[in-house]
C-alpha cells in the first residue's frame, strides 16, 4: 500500500500506537520534524538541515537525498518512492512530503 506523509501530520501523534502502518507514518513524520543533532544521545536521528535559508528551488533540490536516506535508516519498515515538496512562497517554508510503500513484508519488519 502506498501512503504519503509529512511533517504536518504529527498534529494527531498517539504514544504506544498499535497500529503498524499508522506507526510507521507517524514515525516517518518525527523524522521528517527533527533537526538532526537535536536529539541526546541520539545525534544522528532526523534530518540534515544544510538547505536552511537557501533560496527555495536549491533548497528544495538539496533536501530530497537526507531526507530519503534519514526515513531509509530510521524507518525501515517504509520503503521510500519519492520524496516531494511543496512551496509556501508567503512564508519562505518548503513542506515536504514522503510516498512510501507499506507492503505486507515491511510490516512484519523484514
Amino acid at each position: 500500500m502506498i501512503y504519503g506523509v509529512s511533517a504536518p501530520n504529527l498534529a494527531n501523534l498517539r504514544l504506544n500506537e498499535t497500529n503498524t502502518v499508522a506507526s510507521v507514518l507517524q514515525n516517518i513524520a518525527v523524522i521528517l520534524a527533527t533537526p538532526k543533532g537535536t536529539v541526546p544521545m541520539y545525534r544522528d536521528f532526523g534530518i540534515e538541515m544544510d538547505y536552511l535559508d537557501l533560496p527555495l528551488p536549491e533548497a528544495e533540490l538539496r533536501m530530497v537525498a537526507p531526507i530519503r536516506e534519514a526515513v531509509e535508516r530510521w524507518e525501515p519498515r517504509a520503503k521510500v518512492l519519492r520524496v516531494t515538496c511543496e512551496r509556501d512562497i508567503v512564508n519562505g517554508k518548503l513542506i515536504p512530503t514522503v510516498e512510501v510503500d507499506i507492503s505486507d513484508e515491511q510490516k512484519s519488519g523484514l
